[in-house]
């Protein structure tokens, strides 16, 4: 299974093994990761699995989809360059070492 570091914004890493296929925000929950909060299941409806991707690895996602684009606008926490959605981020063998850093806050 690839492994997905998320990093909280004190800086602290958990790096998880995530199945192929789970999005990055279903890795997060299934490992009890704080500061993806998740609530609406991975429907792009509540911006709140906001990740902020390591420049390293953007590049290497499947571009932005215009769902996806629109949720990004009502993030609580500042967009970035980097900012994605972690429900919309599938797991790949091709993202092992993927480094996420997670917001502030999500509400």
């Amino acid at each position: 299974m690839p492994a997905i570091t998320y990093v909280s914004d004190s800086g602290a890493a958990h790096t998880v093994d995530v199945p192929v296929g789970d999005s990055v925000m279903e890795g997060a929950v299934q490992n009890s990761i704080d500061g993806i909060l998740a609530e609406c299941g991975g429907a792009r409806q509540c911006a709140t699995c906001h990740v902020y991707v390591d420049e390293t690895w953007f590049n290497r996602l499947e571009p932005i989809e215009e769902p996806e684009e629109e949720m990004l606008t009502v993030t609580a926490a500042p967009r970035k360059p980097h900012s994605r959605l972690s429900c919309q981020i599938p797991v790949t063998k091709a993202l092992d070492g993927l480094i996420v850093h997670l917001p502030p806050f999500q509400k």
